[in-house]
């Protein structure tokens, strides 16, 4: 992706938080950017263009940064809750994010989109999968519900907090109350 194109992906984020899709149009992320709307064309051919590659840079980052993020050698729980800290402060200085990928309407817009989005949340299972069977099988983790469930409801758990971060018109306090109902969460499902 080059530099323009993270340009106009900001842009349409920014737009995103504040109008929402229904705001999101060539036009006006050209007035943002102080750019003729041709000029947007000559990096993307439509605005599902440029959702998809806000989604898109969305899951390769994700990888890329958590993976580099997490220490290895700590506990299951100790990485849980690293993780989750370290998405809810990513989230809190790029809050567009958010708003892509909870915009109303937006997984009805295509099957591309609706795609897209899908590969974001397999990101963040493949990211916490291992971590939960690993501290299962330490005895960390309990074993009383399959991992793959934990997942689940963790990254229910966390979406559920950016959704009321993002309806509260990003307000809240995401890192104090996000981090605690995490920890939370994390101290439940472990082994006691």
């Amino acid at each position: 992706m080059t530099n323009r194109q993270l340009e106009i992906i900001n842009a349409a984020g920014k737009i995103l938080s504040s109008e929402g899709l229904g705001g999101l149009t060539i036009k006006n992320i050209a007035a943002e950017m102080q750019f003729s709307e041709s000029a947007i064309y000559r990096h993307f051919k439509s605005k599902e263009e440029i959702i998809l590659a806000m989604l898109n840079f969305l899951a390769v980052d994700m990888q890329e940064r958590c993976q580099r993020f997490l220490i290895k050698d700590t506990s299951a729980q100790l990485q849980l809750e690293a993780l989750f800290e370290h998405q809810i402060k990513h989230f809190k200085a790029y809050p567009y994010f958010v708003s892509v990928v909870f915009s109303d309407g937006l997984l009805e817009e295509s099957d591309r989109i609706n795609h897209a989005v899908k590969k974001v949340m397999n990101v963040k299972y493949q990211l916490l999968l291992p971590i939960i069977e690993k501290g299962q099988a330490a005895g960390e983790i309990t074993n009383e519900i399959p991992g793959h469930n934990i997942v689940e409801i963790l990254m229910g758990a966390f979406r559920l907090q950016m959704f009321k971060w993002k309806s509260s018109r990003f307000t809240s306090k995401i890192e104090t109350d996000g981090n605690e109902i995490m920890a939370n969460l994390i101290s439940l499902i472990a082994h006691k």
